[in-house]
């Protein structure tokens, strides 16, 4: 670090990297000078290729993660979700701020209001979790690549003939657009750690670490840690179609969790209640009953083409 009084912030250079960096940057006592370090990443740069094509994990975390250990910044800001459970050696995610939106969202192009379900709709995402329970309830409709950050997405819903586009709903919300109608996907259960944002830092840089202990948000901190531990035992990334949602309710741990096949068509699910003493093995044990009730001969599947 360069001083005890200044934070180098790391962000994606996308708006909606920037507004979670600023969010991160806000928190911090005001007598900490901070600076906010912009840096691209690979899959900024790659928009073409979809994601679980592209055959590494942590593609918006890779560019960051090297600054980060090369000294060049101090701590780095990331959407949890893009987060690999298994972080570059020598980091580790030192806050998490209060969780926003976990839902996903179906945006509509612009003036457009109303969404025919039983039409020949084509629907845009470039993720797997996302196509496969969209494809689950929804077998008569057509997926679509899209990439990009959201300005880039937008545009091109608004210039196909696709009937919609799938989104964080978090990411709508905190970059406070209104050029398009977007309905809530209540249904359709989000990536493990979506909504969050995290703050990764050296684990060595104990300075760091307490002034970033200051800003976590210990309920989201369970629920994110819950959810990407169940993510990490079933060994799934972007390429494979899991999905994780962790609540806390009247003191115990509310998990729902899934994995499903590429065209929908099959899926394991569970719905547990923990103990909070449950906490570091919740994740660990719905996994293993996603596996136990039909999730094992999904998961092959995935790993004979990976």
């Amino acid at each position: 670090m360069n001083s005890p009084n200044c934070i180098r912030i790391g962000t994606r250079e996308s708006a909606l990297a920037l507004y979670q960096a600023r969010e991160v940057q806000s928190k911090f006592d005001k007598s900490i000078q901070t600076e906010i370090v912009e840096i691209t990443s690979d899959g900024d740069i790659d928009l073409q290729t979809p994601l679980y094509e592209m055959g590494i994990q942590g593609i918006f975390t890779k560019s960051l993660d090297i600054a980060l250990l090369n000294g060049k910044i101090d701590v780095a800001v990331h959407s949890a979700k893009d987060i690999p459970t298994k972080l570059a050696k020598g980091l580790i995610i030192c806050a998490l701020l209060e969780r926003g939106t976990t839902h996903d969202c179906l945006v509509l192009p612009a003036g457009r209001k109303s969404f025919d379900q039983e039409g020949a709709n084509i629907i845009a995402s470039s993720s797997l979790r996302r196509r496969s329970q969209w494809l689950h309830r929804y077998p008569h409709h057509q997926m679509e690549n899209l990439r990009g950050n959201i300005q880039t997405r937008l545009k091109k819903v608004d210039a196909s003939n696709w009937n919609g586009a799938i989104f964080a709903q978090a990411a709508i919300e905190r970059l406070n657009i209104t050029s398009h109608h977007f309905i809530s996907l209540d249904w359709m259960l989000p990536a493990p750690a979506q909504g969050a944002m995290a703050v990764v830092c050296r684990e060595e840089d104990s300075e760091i670490r307490k002034i970033c202990e200051v800003i976590n948000h210990k309920p989201t901190e369970i629920c994110v840690t819950v959810e990407r531990d169940f993510l990490a035992t079933l060994q799934g990334g972007c390429a494979v179609p899991i999905a994780a949602n962790a609540k806390l309710e009247d003191d115990k741990i509310h998990l729902r969790g899934n994995i499903f096949s590429l065209d929908g068509k099959n899926k394991s699910e569970v719905d547990m209640f923990f103990e909070l003493g449950q906490a570091k093995e919740a994740g660990k044990l719905a996994a293993a009953a996603v596996l136990q009730k039909g999730g094992e001969p999904i998961l092959k599947t995935f790993r004979s083409i990976l």
